[in-house]
């Protein structure tokens, strides 16, 4: 058993042994989920989105407690109300309840969509950085390390890449959002001159 290792251990280390200093590695390997993670890009996007979802969250507890008192005075007030009148007033009550928490489950994931379009633009970003490491090293590809089954600790480029791609691209604040034009009022026709009065004559 010993000597099968060993034999695997000279066959791993031969060709290592053999390639001159200066060549760099055909193939690079990269943490892709830790190049996001640690960059400043996801951080402001953690950042802000932690802060939004608070805000949401706050509402959400505000909006339910206005819920649980209009629904109590609803259970309060029936004792006084015709059958008829208690029914239209509690189907109306639940028609607005569902209404409202759809609205507020979607603000939850436009904020979801948002982090995944936000983490979309940075590799967007990163990618010429990563190119241009790839160009640098005379590598013939960058592989996420997932996908490697074995590699040389030597080929991992994650730090390297944290460090150009935080320098190139920095938070990278989002481009702001235009707000849409307003609607174009209808153009009027144009209004023709008032027909001119008959002249009048003096007759003598």
């Amino acid at each position: 058993m010993w000597r099968l290792l060993a034999l695997c251990a000279c066959l791993m280390a031969g060709p290592v042994a053999a390639q001159d200093a200066t060549i760099a590695p055909p193939i690079l390997t990269l943490d892709q989920e830790r190049l996001y993670t640690a960059s400043l890009f996801a951080e402001r996007v953690r950042d802000t989105l932690a802060a939004r979802s608070r805000v949401l969250a706050a509402e959400n507890r505000r909006i339910e407690a206005t819920l649980r008192e209009e629904e109590r005075q609803l259970t309060e007030d029936r004792a006084t109300m015709e059958p008829a009148e208690f029914r239209v007033l509690a189907e109306d009550f639940d028609e607005r309840v569902t209404a409202i928490r759809a609205a507020q489950a979607n603000k939850r994931d436009a904020l979801q969509g948002e982090a995944d379009g936000e983490r979309t633009r940075f590799f967007q970003l990163a990618y010429p950085v990563l190119f241009e490491m790839v160009q640098e090293a005379g590598a013939l590809a960058i592989l996420n390390q997932n996908a490697v089954i074995l590699s040389l600790r030597s080929i991992d480029v994650t730090e390297l890449a944290i460090e150009r791609v935080n320098a190139a691209i920095g938070e990278a604040p989002p481009p702001p959002v235009t707000p849409d034009p307003p609607p174009r009022r209808p153009e009027q026709p144009a209004r023709l001159p008032a027909p001119a009065a008959p002249a009048t004559t003096d007759e003598n």
